[in-house]
């Protein structure tokens, strides 16, 4: 009786060393907004459908900025303290530059040219690339829209209206660079501090798509609103890839799965709430205004001194005149 009573007691053990492998794992994702914009949408769904796929494991979302910057997110995904992250493109671009190709002012000109972009060849060459140079593997992408311009002074409808305004952007060299070819030198600003910087006045306006003022709340400090279209906002979803290499082959297919499902569900969730997010602003105190001449002076401006000044770190000349040819541009 010893023997297979011996034989019980060491499969027992074997199985409870064995539990901790199918045991269910909640896994963190930082949001840098707060809920109730794109990155919510994006991630929550994402959320849900993980949980769905793997039947156990779970995401749980901190949004508005609660694990840190969007870029210390990026940080600490690279080095695997945090597991997913939905941020703006721009707080890539310094850790992978060759993104940054999607961030030039006007190169992205609608919907469908994002969509075109980011899953196509061009999206699954950056995600690569962010991999490489970051650490970090982009699994799925929230459409916010276009960047728009708010300030509390005044309509502006010419980069000369900007003289004498203190303009809030992202630590992003492109985008600085953009204001400053229209006249401004604006200012660098964390995320976090921006709603703060506005209400106190330190800074006087910024940019950022409609659904983005509105989940923020910044029609509370904002009135004028600018209708430019020099950015499209993209918000990767992503995963640290030295978590998604711990993963199990049907966990690593439930991540990817879910990105390009939860990537579809933003596309749709942008083209039926932004007009709403509009009509929205404007009810609550917001006047919106068009660039004068459909926005001539403002594209010949920021094309003319920007794109040439970033071709060598988005990979050469060659590869916007590729992403031009690939929008049939």
């Amino acid at each position: 009786m010893i023997k297979p009573m011996i034989k019980t007691g060491l499969l027992a053990a074997a199985l409870l060393l064995a539990i901790p492998n199918v045991q269910a794992k909640t896994f963190r994702m930082a949001l840098g907004d707060a809920q109730g914009g794109t990155q919510w949408e994006l991630g929550t769904k994402f959320a849900e459908l993980f949980a769905a796929k793997t039947g156990k494991h779970k995401v749980r979302l901190f949004p508005n900025g609660q694990l840190g910057s969007e870029q210390d997110t990026v940080n600490d995904a690279a080095i695997g303290t945090l597991d997913f992250s939905v941020l703006a493109i721009n707080n890539i671009t310094p850790f992978s530059p060759t993104v940054g190709v999607l961030t030039l002012p006007y190169a992205i000109q609608s919907l469908d040219d994002a969509v075109k972009l980011t899953r196509g060849e061009i999206g699954k060459e950056l995600t690569e690339n962010t991999i490489r140079d970051a650490g970090v593997r982009i699994v799925g992408w929230a459409y916010s829209g276009f960047r728009v311009l708010t300030n509390s002074k005044r309509p502006v409808t010419t980069p000369a209206d900007l003289q004498g305004m203190v303009i809030r952007v992202p630590k992003n060299e492109i985008m600085i660079a953009t204001y400053q070819a229209w006249g401004v030198n604006p200012t660098p600003m964390a995320w976090s501090e921006t709603f703060t910087a506005l209400q106190q006045g330190v800074v006087d306006g910024q940019d950022n798509p409609y659904i983005t003022n509105h989940a923020m709340k910044f029609y509370e400090v904002q009135k004028y609103i600018t209708n430019i279209r020099y950015i499209f906002s993209l918000e990767p979803l992503i995963v640290s890839e030295s978590v998604f290499q711990d993963q199990k082959p049907e966990v690593q297919k439930a991540i990817l799965e879910a990105g390009e499902e939860a990537t579809l569900h933003s596309e749709a969730y942008i083209k039926a709430t932004e007009a709403k997010i509009k009509e929205d602003l404007v009810a609550k105190g917001m006047e919106i205004d068009d660039p004068a001449d459909d926005e001539k002076e403002w594209i010949e401006k920021a094309t003319t001194a920007v794109w040439p000044k970033y071709y060598d770190s988005i990979g050469g000349k060659e590869k916007l005149d590729h992403v031009m040819k690939v929008l049939g541009r």
